[in-house]
């Protein structure tokens, strides 16, 4: 009998325990949201690629070498508009250059010297985008803007009559180049460019290109660079290696 008894009071316990567990309501779910402390602290960006460049330009022609800086920006995918300075030597097609056996040089009949420093606003428009894939960029384009010429004396020539005989003797003395530069006066005048050419590699970072530029600068009361000969037209092609970079 004690063991019936102790099993029924077992039995009655354990199922008041049921009963009492299936009346408790059923536990939810907790989601805990954490929230920054500055509500601006996290924000979407979007990246936009670099669209303006500077750099150097180094120049190749007929009259030597030249040196150039510029600033480039892109309006769209196919057209650029890009600011120049040049500086570069002018020579003229009859000069001729002599040396001695000590080495100096001197060219007959030559009577200024000639820097020619153009100020170029030019467009860019890009080639074949479509067709070309991004690490071959070729390119046309064209500007216009004010040109200094400035003119140093080359050399001074002197006169001199013997009255006994009635001989003239004429004497050339080369200026130095420093000292003729802080004789010399500017010119201006409007010139411009027409101009072919890439950009290679990647088209952003650093940007490297190559072009062939024609400039235009007309001078209409000319310019002496030999004695006696007036030139009035300047300029010609340049072989152009563009160095810069994106930012």
């Amino acid at each position: 009998m004690p063991n019936i008894r102790r099993s029924s009071f077992l039995t009655l316990l354990l199922l008041a325990a049921a009963i009492a567990a299936a009346q408790q309501p059923p536990q939810t779910d907790t989601t805990i949201v954490f929230q920054p402390s500055r509500p601006d602290l996290i924000h979407e960006d979007v990246f936009e690629n670099p669209s303006k460049a500077w750099g150097f330009d180094v120049m190749i022609s007929n009259n030597g070498f030249g040196a150039g800086a510029f600033l480039r920006h892109e309006f769209s995918d196919n057209i650029s508009g890009i600011l120049t300075f040049a500086i570069s030597d002018v020579k003229d097609e009859a000069e001729v250059e002599y040396f001695d056996l000590f080495g100096n040089s001197v060219i007959p009949g030559k009577k200024n010297r000639l820097i020619m420093m153009p100020l170029v606003a030019a467009v860019q428009y890009r080639l074949f985008r479509e067709d070309i894939m991004d690490n071959f960029r070729p390119y046309v384009s064209a500007g216009v803007g004010p040109t200094m010429m400035y003119v140093a004396p080359y050399a001074y020539t002197t006169v001199l009559t013997d009255t006994a005989s009635g001989i003239t003797y004429t004497f050339t003395e080369e200026v130095e180049f420093f000292e003729s530069l802080g004789r010399g006066q500017a010119k201006f005048t409007l010139g411009g460019y027409l101009s072919a050419g890439a950009y290679f590699g990647s088209p952003f970072g650093t940007l490297i290109g190559l072009s062939i530029r024609y400039y235009v600068v007309p001078f209409p009361q000319g310019i002496e660079i030999m004695e006696g000969v007036t030139v009035k037209n300047f300029g010609g092609f340049y072989i152009t290696l563009n160095i810069g970079s994106f930012y």
